[in-house]
């Protein structure tokens, strides 16, 4: 599995080791490990896996008690106005009096929930969207490995790629010479200098777009990586490639729709979008609590004479009994119903999808097999008719053109077989992926074939 999220400080160590030793070659599996602590891509699903699994303590916390405290302090300036008569019942002058004085109060409240359905539900809610944020997550892992492992091989087949091109045009070049030579000695005819220098011209093409293609598939890999890795370890020439096991394509399929983390993710979704219905629903059911409060007050009696402290304190149980909410429940309820019929769709085509991946992959590494061993033997016989052709036409009973069209089959057949075993171990890795079970140890595997270059 990939490396956890402590783990990015030896990551990030292995990308300096990789910046700092630019003459030696980088091996599949430093370029991996130096991607997990660079890869933005993998940065981000690292960090939504963060706050994705923030939703079971949050679903937990409705459960749980809550508690509450304030208090208050109000400084009061009073005055009151007071009118007396005589006993004529006359009026007499009226009176004020102040009164300056301070009040303070302070209360805690408690509220324990009893029965609130929703809150049960949406807590068993949460983890099922606990799993379907590691299987992400895992998915992202896997997405990782073959990125990097596609941008690995895409450098090291610019590579093959340059160099038959540079060993077709060194050869034509040699041709060329040739033939020029044997027309100023009449020979041979002027044809035979056209046809090698038009080859020529066409090698000198294509070697300037094997150098570019080489230099953005370097650049890609730095993408991943952050820095340019110098060398890459090249594929072994006897390098032997395993078939799959078990060899019964059915039983990768089944695997695949069992165990994909695409899939995995899904169900997780399907099961949630249930309970969300569930959640909708509860909106017509009671809810009863558990609700204590204690409360204290001190402040002047009346008109400002003596000090009164009052203290308050109150524990039951709290009933609401939803009667009419304008429809909104049922509503909701129909939406998630809905919402839950979208998610079993999304599942199935994941598990479609999940088979598919797993059919092809299987297919690309069994065909993929036979077409390394076919090219291998094309090779062969390639540079037999190469050495054939220059044979005849040294002796004359073959002709310049002949010659040049042998020399291209062999560097054509040589980046095709580049190529076919680069697919190969691709497709091994996305047929591992396809049933969730890539990890760091496939690229290990894949990484003794590779030696120095």
């Amino acid at each position: 599995m990939p490396l956890k999220l402590a783990d990015g400080k030896v990551a990030f160590l292995l990308a300096a080791c990789l910046s700092a030793v630019p003459a030696m070659a980088a091996d599949l599996v430093q370029v991996y490990r130096a991607a997990l602590a660079y890869d933005a891509q993998y940065a981000g699903a690292r960090a939504a896996a963060a706050a994705g699994r923030e939703k079971l303590p949050q679903a937990l916390a409705a459960l749980l008690p809550t508690i509450a405290a304030s208090g208050n302090t109000f400084w009061n300036d009073t005055v009151y106005n007071v009118s007396s008569y005589d006993a004529n019942l006359r009026r007499l002058p009226s009176q004020n009096y102040q009164n300056k004085y301070n009040t303070n109060s302070y209360g805690v409240s408690l509220t324990q929930p009893l029965f609130r359905w929703q809150n049960f539900v949406q807590y068993d809610q949460s983890k099922l969207l606990l799993l379907q944020t590691e299987a992400n997550f895992a998915q992202a892992g896997q997405d990782l490995i073959l990125r990097v492992a596609q941008a690995y091989f895409d450098v090291l087949f610019a590579i093959e790629n340059l160099r038959a091109v540079q060993a077709n045009k060194t050869a034509i070049a040699q041709q060329l010479e040739q033939a020029k030579k044997n027309f100023e000695v009449g020979t041979a005819t002027i044809t035979d200098t056209y046809e090698s220098q038009s080859r020529y011209d066409l090698a000198t093409a294509q070697e300037i777009a094997a150098e570019s293609d080489l230099e953005v598939k370097r650049y890609a890999l730095r993408v991943l990586i952050g820095i340019d890795p110098g060398e890459l370890n090249r594929l072994k020439q006897k390098a032997v490639m395993q078939p799959p096991q078990p060899a019964s394509m059915e039983q990768w399929v089944a695997a695949a729709e069992r165990d994909s983390f695409v899939v995995q993710a899904q169900q997780a979704a399907t099961e949630a979008a249930d309970r969300t219905i569930e959640i909708s629903r509860a909106g017509h059911y009671p809810t009863l609590d558990v609700v204590a409060n204690y409360g204290q007050n001190n402040g002047p009696g009346q008109f400002g004479l003596g000090a009164i402290d009052t203290t308050n304190a109150q524990i039951g149980l709290q009933l609401n009994i939803p009667i009419f909410q304008g429809g909104a429940v049922n509503s909701k309820t129909r939406e998630a119903i809905a919402r839950r019929d979208a998610e079993r769709a999304a599942l199935d085509n994941a598990t479609r999808s999940a088979a598919l991946a797993a059919r092809q992959a299987y297919l690309g590494v069994v065909n993929g097999l036979a077409e390394v061993r076919a090219l291998e033997a094309a090779l062969v016989s390639s540079l037999s008719s190469l050495d054939s052709n220059r044979l005849g036409y040294e002796v004359g009973v073959r002709i310049n053109i002949d010659v040049l069209n042998a020399e291209n089959q062999v560097y054509v057949t040589r980046r095709d077989l580049a190529k076919a075993r680069f697919d190969t171990l691709l497709a091994q890795l996305k047929l591992k992926a396809a049933v969730g079970a890539l990890a760091e140890d496939d690229l290990e595997r894949i990484n003794t074939l590779f030696e120095l270059p």
